[in-house]
């Protein structure tokens, strides 16, 4: 008889953790508004798998739809037939206002180039220029480098001149074999003027480390930007000056 008891009290002991569980699996089904008649469909004769296979097909998120290219569906009323989706067109950006900032002083100061043979804002007309401020052992320089090196990759051929000015902020970073030996471990193939004793610095009025200005084609600084961060919108402002420069090269 107590055996007995025993095995109906464990039985009862899974029912009500049965139960719990399909409580449990309802409420979860109502919050998220699915459709809760697989649940009473459900015979209490099926295995456990069958209930786990049946609950996971009826929980599955319905798949995304790709919205990068057209796409072909079922016409409404006629599974034989098809009907072309026109994916939407990607948003471009709402234009930046660039005021002019002032005219581009150049480079006159360097003590040295890496890089390239010596640059001066007359052998610039018509192109943009990107005017990177940095040192080496600034780790907020070294975080924006990459960024820096991207755009110089991918818009050099379009009309952009990068150039990075290295202004030391410690005695060991004017060692100008430490800078060649740390250009060379950045990556860096862009034209680098060194800036020891911070003319340019000063010829921009600048004040922080990492600093980028944006000079347009007639030589007017555009934007700028201190610090890391807002990639995107000065990679829009290299895209948008440089189409400013192939409009006026048009109207020539």
């Amino acid at each position: 008889m107590f055996a007995l008891l025993k095995r109906t009290i464990g039985v009862g002991e899974w029912f009500r953790k049965g139960l719990g569980v399909a409580v449990l699996v309802g409420v979860t089904a109502v919050s998220l508004g699915l459709d809760t008649g697989a649940l009473a469909q459900l015979s209490s004769g099926s295995g456990g798998a069958s209930i786990e296979r049946g609950l996971l097909e009826r929980l599955r998120p319905p798949a995304a739809v790709d919205q990068t290219s057209d796409a072909a569906l079922p016409a409404t009323g006629d599974s034989g037939a098809f009907i072309k989706v026109q994916a939407p067109a990607v948003p471009r950006f709402a234009p930046l206002s660039l005021p002019d900032e002032g005219a581009f002083p150049g480079f006159s100061g360097a003590v040295e180039w890496l890089n390239s043979p010596p640059l001066t804002a007359a052998q610039l007309p018509g192109k943009v220029v990107l005017v990177d401020f940095w040192t080496f052992g600034c780790i907020n320089c070294r975080n924006a480098l990459p960024h820096v090196r991207e755009w110089n990759r991918k818009y050099k051929d379009q009309g952009l001149v990068v150039v990075g000015v290295h202004a030391p902020e410690f005695a060991f970073e004017k060692n100008i074999n430490n800078v060649q030996r740390a250009v060379g471990e950045l990556d860096v193939t862009f034209p680098v003027a060194i800036d020891n004793s911070f003319a340019i610095w000063r010829a921009f009025n600048n004040n922080y480390w990492p600093a980028q200005y944006f000079v347009d084609a007639k030589g007017r600084i555009r934007f700028h930007h201190f610090g890391e961060g807002e990639y995107e919108k000065s990679e829009q402002v290299i895209q948008q000056l440089l189409e400013e420069a192939r409009k006026d090269a048009k109207a020539v």
